[in-house]
């Protein structure tokens, strides 16, 4: 499995980013693939979350209503539109994969198994 972030940046608090995660060298029918964040001295939080068998989303409280997820399936590429940034939205910013359907657990991050090597965002003026 091969995961692969870009789009991150320095924004200033206010503006907008939109990461991109390239996916491949799976044949996984159904899953949840996700975007984790992890700031300096803090546990990994999974921001965002999407079963791509429906397309049901989940997302962190921190982030409802400022950040979308959303999946090109023929590209098979999963995005992260975060709009309304704030400093404390700092850290960087992995794409995961967890192979279980079981929606118990998706906000966990120790539930999935494929990380990619992460996209350092920043906010700060």
């Amino acid at each position: 499995v091969q995961l692969v972030e870009s789009g991150g940046g320095l924004v200033q608090p206010g503006g907008s980013l939109r990461l991109s995660c390239a996916a491949s060298g799976f044949t996984f029918r159904e899953y949840y693939m996700s975007w984790i964040r992890q700031a300096p001295g803090k546990e990994p939080e999974v921001v965002s979350a999407v079963r791509t068998g429906d397309g049901v989303t989940d997302y962190a409280d921190s982030v409802k209503g400022r950040f979308t997820i959303s999946r090109d399936s023929t590209k098979n590429t999963l995005y992260l539109q975060m709009n309304d940034l704030k400093p404390e939205d700092t850290a960087r910013y992995y794409c995961a994969i967890r192979a279980s359907l079981n929606p118990s657990g998706v906000r966990s991050y120790l539930e999935y198994e494929y990380w990619g090597p992460g996209t350092q965002v920043t906010v700060s003026s």
